[in-house]
């Protein structure tokens, strides 16, 4: 039997009062290079792909949970900590909180992906943390090894994203504030960007080789100066009802459509 958890009951132990602070502020984030999972499927989906986190906070009513003692037999070494229900519910960000929070170092890449990657995803100015959430989930769910996000995109490992794509950070290399038309011109595959009109339909299009999808801001698009360097637009079929899908069910069509082609 695992021994008992240290436990924290009040709110001005330093240990607590530095969680409260990475959980609600992006600038502390930031500043100290710490990410922060809330709920038992992120932080078991960083054990299994990345390593023990730097710690883990559990609420006194989640630990007799089977999947969180099975998350606290492999996080031990981290020293995991009990917080009160009342402590754990001031901080967490979801509306039925799992009772587990985690801090990680935040995983940090090279400035862009490699020229010769096989399948990468660019992704321009990018504003929504639920689509870039979804977009990496569908990313990792393709087989997309490498994500790059421009200067001004959302902050992938910001706490909304993180829940979004729900583990699917750990599968892959996010490289940020990455200048995309310098890459593009020097991805050594195609650059296929996506369009709404453009003559040739995703499907269309030979996906098997090395290829980087491009997708833009969810109201601009791609900028003029990312659609003069791809190799090609692509557009997605529509009924005529709606002029175009939001951007993060372009990227799973496009993403798939390779899928599909790859097994064919």
């Amino acid at each position: 039997m695992s021994p008992p958890l240290k436990s924290i009951v009040s709110a001005e132990n330093p240990r607590y009062r530095r969680l409260v602070k990475l959980a609600q502020s992006s600038r502390e984030r930031r500043k100290t290079g710490l990410s922060v999972l809330d709920g038992v499927h992120l932080a078991m989906a960083y054990y299994e792909h990345v390593g023990v986190p730097a710690e883990l906070f559990v609420s006194r009513g989640a630990q007799d949970a089977p999947e969180v003692r099975r998350l606290l037999e492999h996080c031990s070494a981290c020293g995991p900590l009990q917080l009160s229900d009342a402590l754990f519910a001031q901080i967490s960000t979801v509306q039925a909180p799992t009772g587990v929070m985690a801090v990680i170092p935040t995983p940090r890449q090279d400035a862009a992906a490699p020229a010769d990657a096989q399948g990468v995803v660019l992704l321009e100015d990018l504003q929504d943390p639920g689509n870039l959430g979804s977009i990496l989930r569908s990313a990792a769910g393709a087989g997309i090894d490498h994500v790059c996000l421009s200067p001004h995109a959302v902050h992938a490992w910001s706490p909304r994203v993180l829940r979004a794509a729900m583990g699917a950070h750990f599968m892959l290399a996010i490289h940020e504030g990455v200048d995309l038309a310098a890459y593009a011109r020097a991805f050594q595959g195609r650059v296929i960007g996506t369009s709404h009109p453009a003559s040739r339909t995703i499907y269309e299009m030979d996906l098997r080789g090395p290829v980087a999808f491009a997708f833009g801001n969810e109201g601009a698009g791609l900028t003029s100066a990312l659609r003069a360097v791809v190799h090609a637009l692509a557009a997605i079929p529509m009924s005529g009802r709606v002029e175009s899908l939001n951007v993060a069910s372009a990227a799973a069509v496009c993403l798939f459509e390779r899928v599909r082609q790859l097994r064919a």
